[in-house]
């Protein structure tokens, strides 16, 4: 395989940010036992979205904590709290789930579930083409495309906002390869026809699909199929420092199979709710031997091994926009940012995360002449799955994203090498 064989392959109306990540000559390899690894979180994953979802009902009706669902309500407007809390949608839930794992020297570090997705179909398409040159890719050629079909095998529509419109190329070239049964539409201008819906935009934009609350009202009453479904909870960074609180631990341990909670707490940072309530006298932040947020913004350098996150439904909390790492900043900076989102937390809720480098690995990648150098770099796995009409959740493909080693944040960049996975 040659850059110009890939480049000259990208579908005619292009893919997300037109092809503009670096190219390698191979997949990336895991080891047999990563890959078993990552390929069986679906289920536990899916478990604990579903448990998220019952904690937060639960407080929202009285039999837990109340301030549990008035933490995850901040920020959020009134109608589409009330719409989440209705009963007839308790049994909906996102049905594409996508962990964001970094890769490290023991194992997978999750930063992120996202139920709203970009990369579907550019997953699919480099599977596509890797499998074509003879590479045994995860989840097969077709596999991230057979998974997007089983969210709506009749058919049905895309609903893109302009806010995700860099997303718009993949999705169309997907829907393309489904067949005419699906298409794309423009959130802002849809009507709604009685077809499935996959609704691609974030919920802190709804005030710009002006059919917004009448979709979510339809999707609650079961008049439409919409995944994901309109619970801006479920869409919270929030859940992975919750998972921490030692409020919440017997509750944990009563919703989650002892496995799958176990597997969580293996994947998941330990993490912290920033809250700017003082702390009684002789109580202390867990791990952080700290008893006060201000001691934790006077943190050394060597101390503050720690990502710093806005939570969710904001324009600012995808993309890594509003991640900060604090070893990476002056210390003036840290004390500013931790500051800022103490300040915010009535208003914007945000949560800190233990930090976990991610492992150096040397990778193939095309310079722009078609010569191949052998790159240092670090790696981020987005494993797809898929959970389909009967609820069962399975696995579609894995997209890899490599940056140079010197990247502590791993996105895509237009030094990102972009690429499936395979096993070793």
């Amino acid at each position: 395989m040659n850059l110009a064989e890939l480049r000259d392959g990208l579908p005619e109306g292009g893919l997300f940010g037109g092809g503009a990540w670096r190219w390698s000559p191979e997949p990336l390899k895991l080891t047999r036992k990563e890959a078993r690894s990552m390929m069986a979180l679906g289920h536990p994953l899916a478990r604990f979205q579903q448990a998220c979802d019952a904690l937060y009902r639960r407080s929202a009706a009285g039999k837990l904590p109340g301030w549990l669902a008035e933490l995850l309500d901040v920020g959020k407007p009134e109608w589409m709290v009330r719409q989440q809390r209705e009963q007839s949608s308790a049994e909906q839930f996102p049905r594409v789930i996508r962990p964001d794992l970094m890769l490290t020297e023991t194992g997978f570090a999750m930063t992120e579930l996202d139920s709203v997705p970009g990369g579907i179909g550019v997953t699919a398409w480099l599977s596509r083409i890797y499998a074509a040159a003879g590479y045994d890719v995860l989840g097969g050629a077709d596999g991230m495309i057979d998974g997007f079909r089983s969210l709506m095998p009749d058919g049905g529509t895309v609903l893109v906002s302009e806010e995700s419109a860099d997303y718009r190329p993949e999705m169309e070239w997907l829907t393309g390869e489904l067949g005419t049964a699906w298409d794309v539409a423009a959130a802002e201008e849809y009507e709604p026809d009685g077809r499935a819906l996959y609704r691609f935009f974030e919920l802190f934009d709804w005030e710009s699909v002006p059919t917004v609350k009448q979709l979510a009202q339809a999707s609650a009453a079961g008049e439409i199929q919409i995944t994901p479904p309109f619970k801006p909870h479920l869409e919270d960074k929030l859940w992975l420092a919750l998972l921490w609180s030692p409020a919440l631990k017997k509750v944990w341990e009563q919703s989650l199979r002892g496995n799958h909670l176990a597997r969580l707490h293996e994947l998941v940072p330990f993490g912290w709710v920033l809250d700017p309530a003082p702390l009684p006298p002789h109580a202390a932040l867990p791990r952080l031997n700290a008893h006060s947020w201000e001691e934790v913004a006077g943190f050394s350098q060597k101390e503050r091994q720690l990502v710093l996150k806005v939570s969710g439904f904001h324009e600012s909390a995808w993309g890594s926009r509003g991640v900060f790492i604090g070893h990476d900043l002056p210390a003036a900076e840290w004390a500013a940012r931790l500051q800022t989102a103490l300040d915010q937390s009535s208003e914007q809720p945000w949560l800190l995360q233990e930090f976990r480098e991610g492992r150096r690995i040397t990778h193939p990648v095309f310079r722009d002449d078609g010569s191949v150098d052998m790159m240092q770099g670090r790696v981020r796995l987005c494993p797809y799955f898929f959970t389909d009409g009967a609820g069962s959740t399975n696995f579609g493909g894995c997209l890899a994203t490599i940056v140079p080693a010197d990247k502590k944040k791993i996105h895509g960049m237009s030094d990102g090498v972009l690429v499936p996975c395979v096993i070793d």
